[in-house]
């Protein structure tokens, strides 16, 4: 079986919905099935806030708080395959909009993460002139507390120390652009 993510998934059984001219295979109906169940174990998987967002039925929403509860193998096996088949009569479109809508969102925090990462990385290996550089981004840093920090990162990693200093500064970075 292929390790299709979620949102291909989607694409694939909304694609499929519109071929109704002949009856599906037992395999069609196999993968469906299964391409179900990886979206629903994708949306048991999220943070209560994230799932709180999807547009899901009752049954839905009562099968994703009993697996919390499904403690065997074997049992939560067959809880899967009972979400799967709940999964079939939810909003396939509807779910999709909002999968991609959080998967756009976890790109751009990841994106700003990675940015911060380089200023802290810039900030260590260049010194003053990326100091300021930084400083002339975001004005309201806190000068002392940043230099400082710096400094002691720069000391840490030279005596092969652990990274708690670099660490510190990744958290002023961090906070400093409203993250």
């Amino acid at each position: 079986m292929s390790q299709d993510s979620p949102r291909e998934l989607l694409d694939q059984l909304i694609a499929q919905t519109g071929d109704d001219d002949e009856r599906p295979s037992k395999s069609q109906l196999k993968r469906e099935m299964h391409a179900l169940q990886t979206l629903g174990e994708a949306i048991i998987a999220m943070t209560p806030a994230e799932r709180a967002r999807f547009p899901l039925s009752d049954d839905m929403l009562a099968a994703v708080e009993e697996t919390a509860r499904v403690r065997s193998h074997e049992g939560r096996r067959r809880h899967m395959q009972y979400v799967g088949k709940v999964m079939r009569r939810e909003n396939l479109e509807a779910i999709k909009a909002v999968y991609d809508e959080i998967e756009q969102e976890k790109l751009r925090r990841d994106h700003a993460f990675h940015r911060l990462e380089a200023w802290r990385d810039r900030l260590l290996d260049e010194g003053d002139s990326a100091v300021e550089a930084f400083i002339a981004d975001y004005p309201d840093v806190d000068r002392q507390a940043l230099r400082q920090l710096i400094r002691n990162a720069q000391r840490e990693r030279d005596k092969g120390k652990p990274p708690a200093s670099a660490r510190k500064l990744f958290k002023l970075i961090r906070d400093t652009a409203g993250m």
